[in-house]
């Protein structure tokens, strides 16, 4: 498929006199990157998402729309690519696509996406190459294709003893027909020298020595500094300011207000100062003496969204899944079992602040984003200052933690607010104050559920209704709220013949959006405490319970999209068992937690063991089996793992988002404290070896670890917590 001259040499890095460049489509098709002037005029369709780039030194780049921000991307993707082109592994690097959505259709990182969308059509990518060399090579020589193998960056003849580079091939091998990705011969998994095997993380170096460069790192010459005072509430303004005393502070440019924009989903607005250093406008703006026109959302507490939210989930909702006859079975004779979940707003609270740096000129803009999406980013800077899209180049950097928040378009708004007063290069810094403040927040929810279990232990119904100040309500007030809300609920695992789920949605003006692993944040932790309820109504050890209720009938296909295979759930769950060593008898007062869950296309199995002592508890140890398919590199999949139970622990015994008079009260780390080194417990993370194809891992550890907490303290004390983050008093 043939792309116009325009769109192939503005590809950028991809284009090299006498380099081999091969397009991927994600979606499993290559295609030749050509030059052709059929669409001169009236461009074609561009088909790549992403490119393979043989030199003639025989270095390999993967140009990529893909974000670094810490889950080890830029070494995974090429793990997957040398394996398949049988390359050595120092001499692929992968870079960061230009922010060109009309060449690459894919340009978000998030949904824990990027291994699950590049593994095979990179392994079609590499065996295309290696195919390609091949070929050229017994051209060359005159032997069949079939004696010839391809090992470390060259092809080898072993009968002539004959040996070429792939740099020497490169030439012939450019003009062979690509052969047909899926006809392609890829290589037997038992023959993956990377694939599989532990591989040092490529940014390692950078991220020691400090030479990475990160979005709050960059330095443009003449580069000013600016600081934005939003509202505390949200949806105010500013009803006046002393730009005079600002001014007054020494380094302090300029003061000016940018107005909200979006309906304050974009950009809260606020009054900006401009200064030679982000300190000097942090002083500036604390000299502003501001009075607040707090509006309409004054009102708001977190008392009112938990009473909105218990409310709602006490009334009839709409309808997701309702599977038998729920209520016949609630009213009969079964031994039932009720439960209220409730789960608060919370933060991404990433290490790194938000920050952008931006530079307007005549016509066209240039910005230096941490950001998981550059697409996003390039529009609304583009919507902002009235440009076309194509005159604002964004460059993506390195980010100190993504969770989702950097996905969205506020600083990129303000930023552009800005630059077009500012006329010079300027960087918008967030303090950690206004990051806590003004996030989009995980959404609060309240969930109740009924259930029974009948005479021999069997659980016969289940009723879900889940209240939530919904994502998509936020954005969209007329959209279908439940969308994205019942993820891991809709789909519940276990063999239960009556299920019924249920959702109210119930509105915020506090912003949300998504954070690590999104519902099943919540809904991961609702399915797994409340199975351990009614195994405890059952009698039943809540690991044997589980094992009884996953099961897999003969040509099993799922019912509702992304539905978990049984199997799979039920293989962590008894590697989990064994590994934590279930069963086996703990002194008093010491209890084990068990809990699996799938999301995010990986299956997770984690027990918690605790220690209960008079008014508090201590985590000891958290094992943690790990389906998520075929792993690319295990040392990321392990890091991964500890990653997302530290993120989740954090969560459910410590943090939470509370909402006065329409304001965040929290304001720092002192107020939303994350888990520290000395409490976190020893972590133990076992791989499932699978064939299946690589399922995620930014964010699927982290849904059970809440729930097998909740059900080790119930163990070692019969006290059931159902109120995140935990607040533990004995009986």
């Amino acid at each position: 498929m043939a792309i116009s001259r325009r769109q192939f040499v503005v590809g950028g890095a991809v284009a090299g006199a006498g380099a081999l460049v091969i397009g991927v489509r994600l979606s499993g098709h290559l295609v030749r990157a050509q030059e052709s002037d059929a669409g001169a005029k009236k461009p074609a369709p561009n088909p790549f998402d992403a490119y393979v780039h043989v030199r003639p030194d025989g270095h390999i780049t993967l140009i990529v729309a893909k974000s670094e921000m810490g889950q080890g991307i830029k070494t995974g993707l090429a793990m997957i690519l040398a394996e398949e082109a049988e390359v050595d592994f120092n001499s692929v690097s992968v870079e960061q696509a230009e922010t060109r959505p009309d060449i690459y259709a894919h340009m978000g990182t998030g949904g824990s996406g990027s291994t699950q969308e590049n593994f095979t059509p990179l392994r079609q990518a590499g065996a295309t190459v290696r195919a390609l060399m091949i070929t050229a090579a017994a051209a060359k020589w005159n032997v069949p294709a079939a004696e010839c193998e391809a090992k470390k960056g060259s092809v080898l003849h072993e009968k002539t003893d004959r040996q070429a580079s792939y740099g020497e091939l490169i030439e012939a091998a450019r003009k062979l027909p690509l052969p047909n990705p899926e006809k392609v011969e890829l290589k037997d998994e038992n023959d993956f020298e990377l694939i599989g095997h532990a591989t040092p993380r490529v940014d390692i170096p950078s991220k020691v020595n400090g030479s990475a460069k990160f979005g709050i790192d960059v330095r443009v010459p003449e580069m000013v500094f600016a600081v934005v005072a939003r509202c505390p509430t949200f949806g105010g303004k500013a009803a006046h300011f002393d730009a005079d005393k600002a001014k007054a502070i020494p380094g302090v440019r300029d003061v000016f207000e940018i107005p909200a924009m979006g309906a304050d989903k974009f950009s809260a607005g606020g009054i900006v100062v401009v200064a030679d250093s982000t300190w000097a406008a942090m002083k500036g703006r604390d000299a502003l003496a501001i009075t607040w026109d707090h509006g309409a959302a004054a009102s708001e507490s977190s008392e009112g969204i938990s009473d909105a939210l218990r409310t709602a989930a006490q009334k009839s909702g709409a309808r997701l899944r309702n599977d038998g006859d729920v209520d016949a079975v609630l009213s009969n004779g079964a031994k039932k079992v009720e439960a209220v979940y409730e789960m608060p707003l919370l933060a991404h609270a990433t290490m790194e602040p938000m920050n952008i740096t931006a530079l307007v000129r005549a016509g066209a803009a240039e910005v230096w984003a941490p950001t998981q999406s550059p697409d996003w980013v390039q529009g609304t800077v583009a919507s902002v200052l009235g440009l076309k899209p194509d005159k604002v180049i964004v460059h993506t950097m390195l980010m100190g933690g993504g969770f989702g928040r950097r996905y969205m378009a506020d600083f990129p708004a303000e930023v552009a607010q800005i630059a077009k007063v500012v006329g010079k290069p300027v960087q918008l810094v967030w303090t950690r104050e206004d990051d806590m403040t003004h996030d989009f927040y995980r959404p609060a929810t309240c969930h109740r559920l009924r259930g029974a279990v009948d005479a021999s232990g069997h659980p016969v119904a289940w009723f879900h209704t889940l209240a939530s100040t919904s994502i998509r309500g936020y954005w969209d007030p007329k959209a279908d709220a439940a969308e994205g809300e019942s993820g891991g609920a809709r789909q519940l695992p276990y063999a239960i013949p009556n299920v019924r789920l249920e959702f109210n949605g119930v509105n915020s003006a506090v912003p949300r959006a998504w954070w690590r692993s999104v519902e099943h944040s919540f809904n991961g932790f609702v399915v797994e405490s409340f199975i351990d309820e009614l195994a405890a109504a059952a009698g039943e050890d809540p690991m044997k319970f589980r094992r009884s209720l996953l099961v897999k009938p003969p040509n099993w296909k799922p019912r509702f999209e992304y539905d978990p295979d049984p199997a799979r759930l039920l293989g962590v769950l008894n590697l989990v068992a064994e590994k934590s060593g279930w069963g086996n008898p703990l002194p008093k007062g010491k209890g084990r937690g068990i809990a699996c869950y799938h999301s995010f296309g990986s299956y997770f199995g984690e027990v918690a063991e605790v220690t209960v002592k008079g008014n508090d508890f201590r985590i000891d140890r958290i094992v943690a089996a790990v389906d998520c398919g075929q792993i690319v590199n295990p040392e990321s999949v392990r890091a991964q793992t500890e990653s997302a139970i530290i993120y989740g622990l954090s969560a459910a015994l410590k943090n939470q988002i509370t909402i006065k008079n329409g304001a965040v009260e929290q304001t720092n780390f002192d107020a939303y404290d994350p888990l520290r080194i000395n409490e976190a417990p020893l972590i133990e993370v076992h791989l499932l070896k699978s064939t299946e194809d690589p399922g995620g891992m930014g964010e699927p550890a982290l849904p059970p670890v809440a729930p097998a907490v909740a059900n080790a303290i119930f163990a070692a004390s019969g006290q059931r917590l159902r109120k995140l983050p935990f607040q533990f008093k004995a009986a």
